[in-house]
């Protein structure tokens, strides 16, 4: 049985919406709604850095750059493995965008930066598959991605992973789903990550996210058990 890490920073999460007037808060909860369904509820991590700070791995079509997975585990701090208890997987919302663009939009709603530790393109704003290894996974700092009861742990103690595109509207493509995949997989087996710790974000929280076409059946089959 996995050990639940009780360990704390000395920084303490402050609102999302701290400083905001009521309009501004009804306004940043209707688009969070619409895109993260409020998932972006606590900035846990410090001021931002350049994006550069972040590593893509190219498209599995790709013929040039990165194509091990192994390059995700060469992060700026130190793997904590006994931080990660879980996995929550989720879509963007919306039918195009990258990284970039949803990192504009969180801090646009008073995150520092992009609330997920990966995003996976789909073609509109980066490869389709290309995997988007965030500041947050390299730094090993908490997420800003899971609403519901319990987000605050499922934030503090689960890797967030985004898929861009909308998974209520349409499926999305084969290289997203096997580069999730192949993400997923390699998660579980260097943070010995039961399949049961796998969640999508409609299972923690009122959202449909990541979509009803997300092929979740599929999903279940290939993982590690």
């Amino acid at each position: 049985m996995r050990r639940v890490s009780t360990a704390r920073t000395s920084q303490q999460p402050r609102s999302a919406y701290a400083g905001l007037s009521r309009n501004q808060i009804v306004t940043a909860a209707l688009i969070g709604s619409m895109t993260l369904v409020g998932g972006l509820l606590w900035i846990l991590d410090g001021g931002p850095r350049p994006d550069a700070a972040a590593l893509r791995i190219p498209a599995l079509v790709a013929t040039t750059g990165p194509r091990s997975l192994d390059a995700i585990f060469e992060t700026a701090t130190p793997l904590d493995t006994r931080r990660w208890q879980g996995i929550v997987i989720h879509h963007s919302g919306s039918p195009h965008g990258s990284a970039t663009t949803l990192d504009a939009e969180h801090r646009d709603m008073g995150l520092s930066k992009l609330g997920y530790h990966f995003v996976i393109g789909n073609g509109t704003g980066a490869g389709n598959g290309e995997l988007h290894v965030g500041e947050r996974w390299l730094d090993q700092a908490f997420g800003a991605h899971t609403a519901g009861e319990h987000g605050d742990w499922y934030n503090r103690n689960t890797i967030g992973i985004c898929l861009v595109g909308d998974g209520d509207r349409r499926d999305f493509s084969p290289e997203q789903i096997q580069r999730l995949v192949a993400l997923v997989n390699e998660l579980q087996r260097r943070l010995d990550l039961p399949a049961t710790s796998v969640k999508l974000h409609r299972e923690l929280a009122e959202t449909s996210s990541p979509g009803v076409r997300f092929p979740a059946a599929t999903l279940r089959r290939q993982l590690v058990r």
